[in-house]
């Protein structure tokens, strides 16, 4: 389990095989509600880390419009069994559920509609801030291939992958980790350095005797 160093923010890891393994849970603030989120245990981990990114950016989240924009800006379209959208290949959906009062995003990707065929699920509660939702759906519309291990994919959905296998110097991947800390360190601001103290006044000089 991580916190944020304010306390009210947790990350847990709980490998629990018919459960979602990852839980982030906000506490209530002043000025906004308790909310959390989970992701299932195949969720990409770039989806994960556009989440956990926006929640520790000490930037202010820029004024955003609907977490779908993204998505609609990537050709998903409509979807026919539920008021969301669908990705163009047909597996993933995301909806927005509004009704009884909830504000609850869903995403989920399946080859098929039955439980065997969830690949991974996803869903944000109630209360959570707009911009951390953007960044899933920003991050789920992102064409960019992902980086695998071509002896370490996963069975179920094989047929649908597109892979190409491209060799990489060892230092790449060796520091990989390193490259991503250092440069969420650097979003950071460092210690205000204290204002240099004025110069000292200048003594007018005593008058000249004669």
């Amino acid at each position: 389990m991580l916190a944020s160093p304010d306390q009210q923010a947790l990350l847990h890891l709980e490998p629990e095989p018919d459960q979602p393994w990852w839980a982030i849970r906000h506490t209530r603030t002043a000025s906004t509600p308790a909310w959390q989120a989970s992701f299932g245990a195949r969720t990409p981990a770039e989806i994960i880390a556009a989440f956990t990114d926006a929640l520790t950016d000490p930037a202010r989240p820029a004024a955003s419009g609907s977490p779908y924009e993204p998505l609609r800006n990537a050709g998903w379209q409509p979807a026919r069994d539920h008021s969301g959208l669908t990705s163009p290949d047909g597996i993933a959906h995301v909806e927005h559920f509004t009704e009884t009062g909830s504000d609850t995003w869903f995403s989920d990707v399946a080859i098929s509609g039955d439980p065997e065929g969830l690949i991974w699920r996803a869903q944000i509660g109630t209360g959570t801030p707009t911009h951390l939702v953007a960044a899933v759906t920003r991050a789920l519309a992102d064409p960019s291939p992902l980086r695998r291990d071509p002896q370490r994919l996963p069975r179920l959905g094989q047929d649908l992958m597109h892979t190409s296998v491209r060799q990489l110097p060892a230092a790449h991947v060796a520091f990989a980790l390193e490259r991503r800390i250092d440069a969420l360190a650097s979003r950071t601001p460092g210690p205000c350095r204290p204002a240099p103290p004025p110069p000292p006044a200048v003594q007018p000089r005593p008058p000249r005797s004669r």
